[in-house]
């Protein structure tokens, strides 16, 4: 029988929540994984508290949430750590992205979920991660940002650094996470073990810097990265530029993209000129080189035409576009990066499609929001042989609870 998608008949036991846990899970749910989501009483995700709400139904849990199972349950009661610990034994992945510590008093310390399941790969994300000084301190996106030399590296050199309005540390922490279950999986595959992932925000955002480090330790710190602002510290041309209409990218950071550029906008004989020679010498005269190639950008007949110019000269270039513009681009949508879903309650919009693509799963999977506890008899029943009756008892006894939204 065709598997439904690559993960299919793998279970996952999702403790997490906010975006970098979830987005394992919502990864793994496009893959066909069977997730188990556990909401903490009485509210659930915070994400359910998102901005962009109706009927009490938030968007952003919607976003981060689809194809998985809802159980809401009390889990700091027995019968709530009981049942975590019975949900153990039955799942391949176990994912919780608590501070270190936190997980252990519900009592699935790494430790104890070995003994109960000793295949189950256990993944925990954190800020910091489970070992070091900074371990037992909170922490968010930014926060690991900020430690790991990203938001230094951010705004405008002779100003404040700045903070991106995008998710980078959760979501790529979750796309590490994601690639380390793959391979623990395989590896439990080829020798039966299974083991515990230490997976933190700040050793993934560290491992972003592409060149800041080894740049500064290879030279002493004689070479010390900096904000570049709207434009690349160490790279001429690199970055954006004012157009007639708005901004435009650019990069020519390689000598066939420089002769292109200079032949592009009409000035070739940049290309010999001393001064423009090699990237050594063009850093000297950055700011004259962007000055002419914004010139050149607001004497076009349009920011478009501009572009096609430049495409049409094999320059790397692209618009600055806003949310609203890449969410209508034709190649955006036609290859799914931008998904449309239709949700029970929100209706019809857009949200970030599924970035792994597969030859032997082509389609996405029709998936769908749990509502809070949606799946909470479904779970206990068949998964866990609760009876109805134990069921009803346990949302008497408020140990679980289920919503419409």
């Amino acid at each position: 029988m065709q598997p439904k998608h690559i993960l299919d008949g793998y279970r996952v036991l999702d403790i997490t929540q906010h975006i970098a846990g979830p987005t394992v899970t919502r990864l793994m749910a496009e893959m066909g994984a069977e997730v188990i989501k556990v909401e903490m009483l009485p509210y659930g995700d915070p994400t359910r508290l998102g901005a962009f709400r109706r009927d009490k139904r938030s968007g952003l849990n919607i976003q981060h949430n689809r194809g998985k199972k809802s159980i809401c349950l009390d889990v700091k009661s027995d019968k709530g750590k009981k049942i975590l610990k019975e949900l153990v034994k039955e799942v391949d992945v176990v994912l919780e992205n608590f501070a270190p510590g936190v997980v252990g008093r519900l009592g699935l310390d790494w430790e104890t979920v070995k003994t109960l399941n000793p295949k189950v790969i256990m993944c925990s994300i954190s800020a910091f991660g489970q070992t070091g000084p900074l371990a037992s301190l909170p922490g968010f996106d930014y926060i690991a940002q900020a430690y790991a030399g990203v938001t230094d590296m951010i705004g405008d050199p002779d100003g404040a650094p700045s903070i991106p309005q995008l998710a980078l540390g959760d979501v790529g922490t979750g796309v590490h996470a994601t690639c380390a279950i793959g391979y623990a999986l395989l590896h439990r595959e080829r020798t039966g073990k299974g083991q515990h992932l230490d997976i933190s925000l700040l050793d993934c955002y560290f491992h972003s810097h592409e060149a800041n480090v080894e740049l500064y330790s290879g030279t002493q710190g004689k070479v010390v990265p900096q904000r570049g602002g709207s434009h690349h510290y160490s790279i001429v041309p690199a970055g954006v530029f004012r157009s007639k209409e708005g901004y435009i990218l650019i990069i020519a950071n390689m000598e066939r993209h420089w002769d292109n550029l200079c032949g592009a906008i009409g000035r070739k004989e940049l290309v010999t000129e001393e001064r423009f020679t090699n990237p050594k010498t063009r850093m000297h005269a950055k700011e004259e080189i962007i000055a002419i190639i914004e010139q050149w950008l607001q004497e076009q007949e349009s920011d478009e035409a501009a572009i096609t110019l430049l495409q049409e000269a094999h320059v790397p270039v692209a618009p600055v576009l806003s949310v609203g513009e890449a969410i209508s681009h034709p190649h955006l949508v036609e290859r799914g990066t931008v998904r449309t879903i239709n949700d029970r309650i929100l209706g019809e919009f857009q949200i970030p499609g599924n970035p792994l693509r597969y030859s032997e799963f082509p389609e996405p999977l029709p998936l769908e929001a749990p509502f809070l506890g949606e799946h909470n008899s479904e779970v206990l029943t068949r998964i866990l042989s609760y009876s109805d009756d134990e069921v009803a008892a346990m949302e008497n006894d408020k140990i679980i609870r289920q919503t419409t939204y």
